[in-house]
């Protein structure tokens, strides 16, 4: 069986979020649903996995509230379940930059369709930006964008005030995996003066879904929050492996290093982890291959 992979998120006042956790997860559970959604004053995001109908049935429910009505979501597919298990989490954001006042429902960017963005994005006047975290940004990017080289997307309101001005960079272009990061990204770069300021609607994955490689100036993988990793043009299974103990990923160059050992560090977390956790994480492999 295929299983249908949705990636979904909406910017909506929702002063019951905390209300609709229990419904949604126990509708989740009974269709054999598994993923995460979190729901915040703000809106929902997330990504859920199952049956083509069980989906069916999940946005069927989402859609009977009146502000979910234009609810759309991304599709991919898998052949094994990407999640083990459903969460439903309430958050005060639902994706944080820990900044109250940017609120895409008051003031956003301007999206450009996965077939305008070549075009966007080789304008010379164009400043373009990968609001992703670094880790995200060395699998892959666009030809030519800038790496903000964040650890987490809290990190990004510095990086804009340190590294542009609005008088100099008169047109700004941002991307991310799904679009929701440049929601917020674009909010509070308006706030601070930007006049204009575009990003890719429906994300990097719209765009590797609908732009065929030879037109395509995305170059390399995409990471993607679950067990896949990452995804290529056509949105096709990637070829990286996730470290366990740091959630970075794992290239074929990287399980050559002498910091990698398999289900216990990778290069990008031997240095940092401690004896202790990798001992853990020694212990728990062994028990994985008995």
């Amino acid at each position: 069986m295929t299983i249908v992979v949705a990636a979904l998120y909406k910017f909506v006042k929702l002063e019951d979020f905390a209300q609709k956790q229990h419904p949604l997860l126990s509708l989740c559970q009974a269709h054999d649903v598994k993923g995460t959604i979190l729901l915040a004053p703000e809106g929902i995001n997330g990504t859920i996995a199952g049956s083509r109908q069980a989906i069916d049935s999940i946005f069927s429910f989402l859609r009977s509230d009146s502000r979910f009505t234009d609810l759309v979501y991304k599709e991919s597919y898998a052949d094994e379940p990407p999640f083990d298990r459903m969460k439903v989490r309430l958050k005060k954001e639902i994706v944080t930059l820990g900044l109250p006042g940017v609120d895409p429902n008051e003031q956003v960017g301007t999206y450009i369709t996965p077939k305008d963005w070549n075009a966007v994005i080789c304008d010379p006047e164009v400043t373009v930006i990968d609001t992703r975290n670094d880790y995200e940004v060395s699998i892959g990017t666009f030809k030519g964008a800038q790496n903000p080289q964040t650890e987490s997307f809290r990190e990004f309101p510095d990086y804009v005030r340190n590294h542009l001005d609005p008088k100099k960079h008169k047109k700004v272009a941002l991307f991310c995996t799904g679009g929701i990061r440049c929601e917020k990204a674009s909010s509070f770069m308006l706030s601070q003066g930007f006049q204009e300021v575009y990003h890719l609607k429906g994300g990097i994955l719209k765009y590797l879904e609908e732009v065929s490689e030879p037109e395509s100036l995305w170059d390399g993988e995409c990471f993607v929050f679950d067990q896949r990793i990452a995804v290529r043009h056509g949105l096709e299974l990637g070829s990286y492996d996730m470290c366990p103990s740091c959630g970075h990923p794992i290239s074929e160059a990287d399980k050559l290093s002498p910091k990698y050992q398999e289900g216990v560090s990778c290069p990008s977390c031997f240095d940092s982890l401690s004896e202790e956790k990798k001992g853990r994480q020694q212990e728990k492999k062994r028990q994985l291959e008995h």
